[in-house]
C-alpha cells in the first residue's frame, strides 16, 4: 500500500498530560481494533468508539487510519531498537547457545503483546518511505551487532560472518513473526528452544563443502 507522506503524519503533537493520554488511548484502541477486525474493517469510527472519543477529536490527532498504523509500527520498531541498545550495553552470554537464546527471546517478547496486530502492521500497513528507511536502519544495526557477536565468539565456525549474521537476524525475525502471528496456538517455550537449537547447530557445525566438489 502506498500513501501520501503528508497523510501519514500526526496532526497534533500533545503538549499537555491530558492530550498525551488521549493520544495514547487512541493508539491503544486502534491496536485492539486492527487486531480484532483487520485493517480494512478497522475504521476510524470504530477506533474512536473504542477509545471513547469523538471522531472529531480523533482527527485532531491523526488525519486517517494510515497515520495511526504508522505510529503503531514506529512504536514497535522503537521498542526493538531500545532492546538492541540494552543488549549492546550488557555482557554477552558466554555460550553461543546463550547468545542465540537472548536474540530469540527478545524477538518473542517484542511480538508477544499482540502478534495479530503485528501481522496487520507488516502485511497491510502503508509503505511510507520514512517508515521503510526506519525498518532498514533497525535491520542494519541488528545485523552489525550480530556480526560482532559471531566474530568474537570461539564456538562459531561459519565461513562467512556477513552471510551468517544476515541469516540469523532474518531467520529469527521471520520465524518468530510467522509462527506467532499464524493460525492456531503456539507453545512459546518450545518455539524458543527449537529455534535456538537450529541456529546454534548452524553456527557451530562448521562450513559445508560447496556442491560439486
Amino acid at each position: 500500500m502506498t500513501s501520501d507522506r503528508r497523510g501519514l503524519q500526526p496532526r497534533k503533537q500533545p503538549r499537555q498530560v491530558r492530550a498525551e493520554l488521549t493520544r495514547q488511548r487512541i493508539l491503544d484502541a486502534a491496536a485492539r481494533v486492527f487486531a480484532e477486525h483487520g485493517y480494512a474493517a478497522g475504521t476510524t469510527n470504530r477506533i474512536a468508539e473504542r477509545a471513547r472519543v469523538s471522531i472529531g477529536s480523533l482527527y485532531q490527532y491523526y488525519p486517517n487510519k494510515d497515520a495511526i498504523l504508522v505510529e503503531l509500527l514506529t512504536r514497535h520498531l522503537d521498542a526493538g531498537m531500545a532492546a538492541l541498545s540494552r543488549h549492546q550495553d550488557e555482557p554477552s552470554p558466554k555460550s553461543i547457545e546463550g547468545v542465540m537464546r537472548r536474540q530469540v527471546r527478545s524477538a518473542i517478547e517484542n511480538h508477544r503483546d499482540d502478534p495479530q496486530l503485528l501481522r496487520v502492521m507488516f502485511e497491510q500497513g502503508p509503505r511510507a518511505p520514512e517508515l521503510l528507511a526506519r525498518v532498514a536502519q533497525h535491520e542494519l544495526r541488528h545485523i552489525a551487532h550480530t556480526r560482532r557477536l559471531l566474530r568474537d565468539h570461539p564456538e562459531v565456525r561459519v565461513a562467512d560472518l556477513d552471510v551468517a549474521a544476515r541469516l540469523v537476524v532474518s531467520t529469527v525475525e521471520m520465524v518468530v513473526h510467522r509462527m506467532m502471528a499464524g493460525p492456531g496456538r503456539i507453545d512459546i517455550a518450545h518455539l524458543e528452544d527449537e529455534l535456538v537449537t537450529m541456529l546454534t547447530r548452524y553456527l557451530t557445525g562448521g562450513p559445508v563443502a560447496p556442491a560439486g566438489t
